[in-house]
């Protein structure tokens, strides 16, 4: 003996011709992403007035290096002097970050992340960035990025 199961087909209707699909929902913590994805589109282009545009006017850059001899060294700078440091040139940058922790409260926002800045595909130096984040006028801009740099055991991702 065969059963057939009798199953009710809920019908769809046709999609209406030349509508597209909603757009996409943007989290907020997509969104919060967003100056950081143009800083590093602004380093890989080498345009240093790309990187202030992702950036707060009185924000500032902080690396903490380790060099591969052991020294140590911390360096500060505003994010003018760390947009001078954005020179143009033949090699291709990049820098990409991995399961970055994103917390936001109201108006600020922290993303921490390990990273590998390669140059033409190599790596060059990794760490872990630590961003600083703040909404003005419903925008995320970055107030402060923090970075440590070594140039041992960098992986390109």
């Amino acid at each position: 003996m065969i059963l057939f199961l009798l199953a009710q087909i809920t019908p769809v209707q046709p999609i209406v011709k030349g509508t597209g699909l909603p757009p996409a929902v943007v989290s907020e913590e997509s969104g919060v992403l967003v100056p950081i994805d143009a800083l590093f589109a602004a380093l890989a282009a080498r345009d240093p007035q790309a990187v202030l545009a992702a950036m707060r006017p009185d924000a500032g850059a902080t690396v903490a290096e380790e060099k591969p001899d052991g020294t140590r060294s911390v360096r500060h700078m505003t994010a003018v002097q760390f947009a001078a440091m954005v020179k143009p040139g033949p090699e291709r940058y990049a820098e990409r970050i991995s399961d970055p922790a994103i917390e936001i409260d109201g108006d600020i926002a922290m993303v921490w992340a390990p990273y590998v800045f390669t140059i033409d595909g190599k790596p060059a130096h990794c760490g872990y960035n630590h961003f600083d984040l703040v909404r003005e006028s419903g925008r995320w801009k970055i107030q402060n990025v923090t970075w440590s740099s070594r140039t041992t055991s960098c992986v390109a991702q």
